[in-house]
């Protein structure tokens, strides 16, 4: 696997994946888990009234999502439509939501 630098908007964020494509998959997911948080441990938003620790910063997207090996703003970085990318994480989610009531389903029958 290769390291990608990966940036759009406030977004920065170094990636090991197999592609581009890839790391702008990653990093938008990251982004993401900010406001449609997979599992109930991942309101990254939340501040911990407990310990008192601020949250982490919020990642706002552009409207393109730019990927390269040299590090950030390269002049040879890629740029993806973050639409394009956003709609195939979506893709991707709706999948394993599919794939996870499957598992239910036939978990139950047994």
């Amino acid at each position: 696997m290769a390291k990608y630098y990966v940036q759009s908007g406030t977004l920065r964020t170094v990636v090991d994946a197999s592609s581009q494509r890839d790391a702008a998959l990653w990093a938008v997911h990251q982004a993401m888990q900010q406001v449609l948080p997979l599992e109930p441990s991942d309101r990254c938003g939340a501040t911990d009234t407990v310990s008192g620790e601020r949250p982490p910063r919020l990642r706002v997207l552009d409207k393109t999502v730019r990927v390269g090996e040299r590090g950030f703003d390269a002049s040879d970085m890629r740029s993806l439509p973050t639409m394009d990318v956003v709609g195939q994480w979506n893709d991707m989610v709706a999948a394993l939501n599919r794939l996870e009531s499957l598992l239910h389903c036939s978990g139950t029958a047994a």
